[in-house]
């Protein structure tokens, strides 16, 4: 029996980020739209430290980065930088706290995969760590050291909470193509190696044995098999970017009990259909695959097709609120 099938979760959350700068606005938000699978909302616009890199470099265990006008890098010692990181993110955690008393059922939490990580964060030298097989490692297995602490804190916090791990990993296609543009910008970093690429995610989604990881990807081509491979319980994904040659590794997902979290709502302002015509596509999905309609709302949670943060307030308010209503309608009438 799978992991998935263990473990209940809800039909429908957001991916991580909002809008604004107001964390108990934000949390009120996240956990007042979802009451079945809230989420630890994440605040970008407050700026370096609350962005998705900064945020989780604040969260390594004895590497410390400090942002430079190319981006964050690697520094000796924990700086201004790593002190504003990890302030936020307990004003985040404070106020979810505030609005989960009593609380239990799953609760997702966000955080940067490492192949992101190391394709964001520079060595001293200017290049990405993803340029030394050393350095990729150490960051691995400070992030997974740092994970766990993380993830402690929260059950310390909210102690009825399921806990879900969301890994962010939008660069890990590129990553895996050889897309990742050196310092100079003249040309890429090779091509990682897929064995490689696995083991190490494998081994940070380790660092929450007790509970599923989600990897998150809002980047075309996501490799499914590969995360499957890897340990992920569930795949996250920008439900517009799937192509017919996905058919089979979706259809080998569902099968094999991974869970499917269908981007299907807009990130950013603009109309939304009804909700049903919003998961439409996911009905078509299950019919050109041949699955069971019965197996929908066991299989797939409904979020917004990737992070809320260029939105407007209002429109994130009701993209997740859209979310829910569309997870219903999915599990009312599957076909």
């Amino acid at each position: 029996m799978s992991e998935n099938t263990l473990f209940s979760f809800g039909g429908a959350t957001g991916i991580g980020s909002l809008p604004g700068e107001d964390a108990r606005e934000a949390a009120k938000t996240a956990t007042g739209s979802f009451e079945d699978f809230p989420f630890l909302a994440e605040l970008p616009a407050r700026g370096p430290g609350a962005d998705m890199i900064g945020r989780t470099a604040g969260m390594l265990v004895d590497l410390y980065a400090r942002l430079e006008p190319s981006g964050w890098r690697f520094g000796d010692r924990p700086g201004r930088d790593t002190r504003r990181a990890r302030s936020w993110l307990g004003q985040d955690l404070d106020a979810l706290e505030e609005f989960t008393q009593g609380y239990q059922g799953p609760l997702k939490v966000q955080a940067v995969g490492p192949w992101t990580l190391a394709a964001a964060l520079e060595l001293k030298n200017g290049e990405a760590a993803l340029s030394d097989p050393g350095a990729c490692r150490d960051l691995a297995g400070s992030l997974a050291e740092g994970l766990r602490l993380h993830l402690d804190e929260l059950r310390r916090r909210v102690p009825g909470a399921r806990l879900v791990l969301q890994l962010d990993e939008p660069s890990l296609t590129a990553v895996l193509r050889g897309r990742i543009k050196s310092a100079s910008g003249y040309r890429t970093h090779r091509a990682a190696d897929r064995g490689t690429v696995e083991a190490v995610l494998r081994d940070v989604i380790g660092a929450h044995p007790d509970g599923p990881v989600v990897v998150h990807s809002c980047a075309p081509e996501v490799p499914f098999a590969l995360l499957r491979g890897a340990g992920a319980a569930g795949i996250s994904f920008d439900f517009s970017l799937l192509t017919e040659r996905d058919d089979d590794a979706i259809g080998e997902a569902v099968e094999g009990g991974t869970r499917l979290f269908t981007g299907v709502v807009p990130g950013t302002d603009g109309p939304l259909s009804d909700p049903a015509g919003s998961v439409m596509g996911v009905r078509t999905l299950w019919r050109r695959l041949g699955l069971h309609p019965g197996l929908l709302a066991d299989a797939v949670t409904v979020t917004p097709a990737c992070g809320l943060a260029g939105a407007s307030p209002d429109y994130a308010r009701r993209a997740l609120a859209h979310c829910a209503r569309a997870a219903r309608s999915l599990a009312d009438n599957p076909e």
